[in-house]
């Protein structure tokens, strides 16, 4: 149990459908995260970037990965976070892990898959949120699109953190912004936002604005370029907040159907 909780955002850019070069890079990149970091978060589909040819890969990337993130932890002596294509039963889907320094681990996968790059068609989606209590703080991951449905990330179950992973394009990311500070703000939690930076073989260009709110909207670190942010999140100010505003007494209550 800890009262403060430091996150590292990396931000960078990934190479297109190539598993091993980005398990490499990210293997360097996390050589400079200090040792007094408790989460390390990575970008959406870190392995491959945002692609709709997973079968390109081989179906042993999903589990190798797991792998690299299980061993990373353990020597890092911390959580990594990060999302990827993972073949499972003969179906993909876009998947996130939650990987602690024991070995243990969470996962989720995208509710929302992205119709108009045709994620509908390729990945299957979840169906179930996650929430994970780690040193006292009780976090919610999910991935990119799901931020623009804010019925999906709404706090009926008390989470502390609401932590976003992405590829989200630079045409878009003015909504990608004000998303993040909007689900801070109506959710009275910390919101973390963590995108990539570059350009993917499609075309497609990334400008970060990787990101952290905290429960009253205010902007904690934001970047636009390619670097590893870290960010402080307090367990007492989301405390002292909520009972102080009592916001979260009067929302809705409601049932998620199918």
């Amino acid at each position: 149990m800890k009262e403060e909780l430091r996150v590292a955002l990396v931000q960078t850019s990934l190479f297109w459908e190539d598993p091993e070069k980005n398990r490499i890079a990210f293997s360097e990149k996390l050589k400079e995260i200090p040792s007094n970091t408790d989460i390390i978060v990575l970008p959406e589909m870190f392995i491959s970037g945002f692609t709709m040819s997973p079968a390109k890969m081989s179906e042993e990337e999903g589990p190798r990965t797991l792998e690299w993130m299980q061993k990373v932890a353990s020597e890092k002596n911390m959580a990594l976070v990060g999302s990827m294509p993972y073949q499972e039963n003969g179906t993909y889907s876009n998947r996130l892990f939650f990987v602690q320094a024991n070995g243990n681990y969470a996962q989720y996968d995208k509710r929302h898959t992205f119709t108009l790059a045709g994620e509908d068609k390729v990945y299957v989606a979840g169906r179930e949120r996650l929430v994970v209590d780690y040193k006292g703080f009780r976090i919610c991951p999910l991935i990119c699109y799901d931020l623009r449905f804010p019925v999906w990330a709404r706090n009926t179950v008390d989470y502390d953190v609401l932590l976003y992973v992405a590829n989200w394009p630079t045409p878009r990311v003015e909504a990608w912004d004000t998303l993040l500070k909007a689900r801070a703000i109506e959710n009275m939690s910390y919101c973390i936002g963590v995108n990539r930076i570059g350009a993917d073989d499609l075309g497609h260009q990334y400008s970060g604005h990787s990101a952290v709110y905290d429960c009253l909207g205010a902007q904690l670190i934001f970047s636009q370029k390619e670097e590893i942010c870290y960010a402080t999140l307090s367990k007492a100010h989301v405390k002292k907040t909520r009972e102080k505003l009592r916001f979260l007494e009067d929302r809705d209550t409601f049932t998620l159907v199918g």
